[in-house]
Order: structure tokens, then sequence, then C-alpha cells
């Protein structure tokens, strides 16, 4: 049963959805999220991109017509920090490639892990999530492995096989995904930032204390630029010892070039103004992720032109560095002028959260068109995508959502997805489940059974 279960799901894995062609979605609200909102509309969707969008826009002769009725349009929804297709069971450490042992720190690429036939890849992809930032997380090095309820980093708990030593300073390098079905391979593209935590999850790696840390990260840059500056002499045992390994130096280039940012994991507001004043030093670019207490210093993190990626649902103080956790974090830094994507949950399962979690930020504050733009443009922008996809612009690939109401609802759903024009199965292994075990015959007893 358990057999002819996977292979149905495989099946429906490798299963391609119909090539693009011409649609056009009539009797819409749709929300481009570039630019305001269109109460009733068409939009044209033509060899993968989006062809016009607009009140007065025509059918075009022989299009596919999908009748909105009054639902809602969207772009696809743009998870900005998750581990999907990259882990499959969170307490099972074999299925989990989003972080690194301890060979690697800067240099571990999730990429390479990243799976397109994962399970809850058609999950996610139901809920409206067309697209996704993968990142990897602080690891340690062995099969006893668990996650932290507060930080989503993996610490370890029992020696593994590749011995002891010091968890890695950096998690490594994130990738972009497109949600496609049946594609052989949905990395959008890779080596996007290079992630590291401060506060407690920093001071876990550097030995116990924040300041490590930070003495740890501003001396790794710092080799990282004497290693670009003297490769040669490097290859050739000419060069002071530097702390890192040589591939991990090398993947920090482009960090210490500002050619890719360092996408920072912090909660405490004293942290997140160390996180500034690193930026500011060492000349590079950097993403938040996390800032529960962002609102303290939404202006200087305005000022610093910094993005943040918040999870609008953190409101509780369960640990010592979220005591100034609340929900209308988003809306605070919003107003401030930050830059705001909103996540959800970081667990695979539970992707769906993204826009429930916009849907609570507006209830407490962040004006509607932001939260949206949070959930769709503003996580494009932040790695580098927003000239393809993040809003319903002319040119664009048509990473397209059909709800039939408003998609921060938690009544609302989608009832069409399409990624690059191409219409996507909504067939889970949830659904499947469902199929397989809900009908039964005139014996009283589902297929499953039989």
């Amino acid at each position: 049963m358990i057999r002819s279960l996977l292979l149905a799901s495989a099946a429906a894995a490798l299963a391609l959805p119909a090539a693009a062609e011409t649609i056009a979605i009539v009797n819409a609200r749709i929300e481009p999220v570039s630019s305001a909102a269109i109460p009733a509309g068409t939009l044209v969707i033509r060899d993968g991109k989006i062809a016009a969008v607009g009140a007065n826009v025509p059918v075009p002769a022989g299009a596919k017509v999908i009748d909105a009725k009054g639902g809602v349009v969207t772009p696809g929804l743009v998870a900005p920090s998750s581990n999907l297709g990259a882990s499959e069971i969170g307490g099972v450490r074999e299925t989990r490639d989003d972080g690194t042992g301890n060979a690697l720190s800067a240099a571990f690429d999730i990429a390479y892990g990243v799976n397109p036939m994962s399970p809850m890849i058609g999950l996610a992809r139901d809920g409206g999530i067309t697209s996704s930032a993968v990142t990897p997380v602080l690891s340690g090095s062995g099969a006893g492995a668990h996650v932290h309820a507060d930080d989503g980093e993996v610490e370890e708990m029992t020696a593994g096989k590749d011995g002891a030593g010091d968890p890695p300073l950096f998690g490594g390098q994130a990738a972009f995904i497109r949600l496609k079905a049946g594609a052989p391979d949905i990395v959008e593209a890779s080596k996007l930032a290079v992630t590291v935590s401060l506060g407690q999850s920093g001071a876990r790696a550097a030995g116990g204390s924040r300041g490590a840390s930070l003495i740890l990260i501003r001396s790794a840059l710092e080799d990282a630029r004497a290693f670009a500056a003297r490769r040669t002499a490097f290859e050739q045992g000419a060069t002071r010892d530097f702390g890192l390994s040589r591939l991990d130096l090398a993947a920090l280039i482009p960090v210490v070039q500002g050619k890719v940012p360092l996408l920072i994991r912090v909660s405490r507001a004293a942290d997140i103004r160390q996180a500034l004043k690193l930026a500011a030093d060492e000349k590079i670019r950097i993403i938040l992720e996390g800032a529960e207490e962002g609102w303290m210093v939404a202006p200087e993190i305005a000022k610093a032109g910094v993005p943040v990626i918040v999870d609008a649902q953190a409101d509780l103080p369960d640990s010592f560095e979220t005591l100034g956790s609340r929900l209308d974090n988003a809306a605070r830094l919003h107003a401030a002028g930050v830059s705001v994507a909103i996540n959800g949950s970081r667990d695979f399962n539970n992707l769906r959260q993204e826009r429930l979690n916009a849907g609570l930020a507006v209830a407490n504050g962040l004006p509607y068109a932001a939260a949206l733009a949070g959930v769709t443009l503003i996580p494009a922008r932040i790695w580098g995508q927003d000239g393809k996809i993040g809003s319903l612009d002319v040119g664009k690939q048509a990473d397209v959502v059909v709800w039939n109401g408003d998609p921060l609802e938690t009544t609302s759903w989608p009832l069409n997805v399409f990624v690059a024009g191409v219409e996507q199965p909504q067939d889970s292994r949830q659904t499947q489940l469902r199929d397989r075990y809900a009908s039964s015959d005139q014996s009283g007893y589902p297929a499953a059974y039989r």
C-alpha cells in the first residue's frame, strides 16, 4: 500500500502540466501590487508572460477564458526565507539538507540539496506560493540534531560520525526556487546571500558570547579580503594562517565586494544595532531576518536602507532577546520607511502562514497594499528577482494566482495557480491521501483497503 502511494506521488510529481498558452482571466479584482488595484478587470497571459492587464482589456481570439467570478488575482506569493525543497521531516536529521556540518560554513550551497520532487512543494503551491528563497541555518554535525523552536537553528545534541568540533560560524549560501510542477530543476538562482546569526544563535556558534561572534565575523571578512588580494600567495603557502578554509573564504569574497548580502538572523534591538554597525564599518550589504525588536530601532534600519524579513505573528517573549516582540512590529517598521517582507513559518508544512501573517499585520496597522507587497514584490526585490516576478506588470513572467476572495483572509483559497504562464496541478500528497482514503464502495471500504 505504501509502495503504491509513493509511486502515485512520484508519477504526479513527474507529470508535466500543459504547455503555456494564451489565457484571459476575466471578472476579477486585480492587485498588480506595483500600482493601484483594478476593481474589475482582465489579465492576459501569453507565451508564459503577462501580455495585458487592465479594466478594458479585450479577450484575445482563441484564448482560454477563466472567469474569476469577482475573485481576486494577485502575483504568485514569494516566501522570503524557508527550507522548502531542502528539508522533509524536521525531527529526522537524514532528511534535512538545510544545514551543513563542521567541514563547511560560508561555502555550503543549499541549492545542491534542493529536491524538485519534494511533496512539500505541491502543498506550498496549493497555498498560492509560486517561488521561495531557500536559506540555510546553522547546524551541528551529527544525527542527533534538533530544531530550536525559538530561532529555527539546528543544534547538535549528540556527536555524529563526522566527529566533534565547533559549530560553523556561517550557515551557508541561499538559493531561489520556482515551484513549477514537473521541472527537473527548480533552482532559479543560487549563491544569493550568505547566512549568519547574531544574538543567542551566534553566541552559541562562537562559544557562548555575542561579542565573540561579532569579532569572529569581522575577522572572517578581513580574512576574505586578504585571501582575495593574495590568492596566488595563499596557494603557495606564503600567507598568514586564515581562520576559515579556502572554500569558505572564497564564498565570502562576493560579500566583502558588495555583490551579495549577508542575511543576518537577529532579534534583539541591541543586536540589530550591532548588525547595522557591522554593515557600515565593513561596507557590506545586509538583510535582517527576524528582527522581533526591530520596531525599537526602526528609524536606524530605515536610514541604513536595510530590508527586513519579519514573522508578523511573533509577539511572545519566549526568550530574553525577544522581550520586546509585538504584533505591530511590521506596521511600525513600514511607517518608519523600512522595506518589510513577511514570512510564514520556516516549517515547510506551514508556508501557507505567510499570507495569514500578512493579514494579521494588516489587523495590527500595516496598510493592506504594503502587506500584499510584503508577500510578493518586496521579497522578490530582496532576492533580485523583481525584474521577472513579484507584480502583475506587462512583460513579467506570469506567476499568477486566482483567489476566491481576499488572499489575506483565512477563508480564501487559490482557485488557479500559474507559474510562468503554466497552470499548476492542485495535487499534493495531502489531496492524494484524502482521495485514497475518503471514497468507499458498497462494502464500505475505501479503495486503499481493497
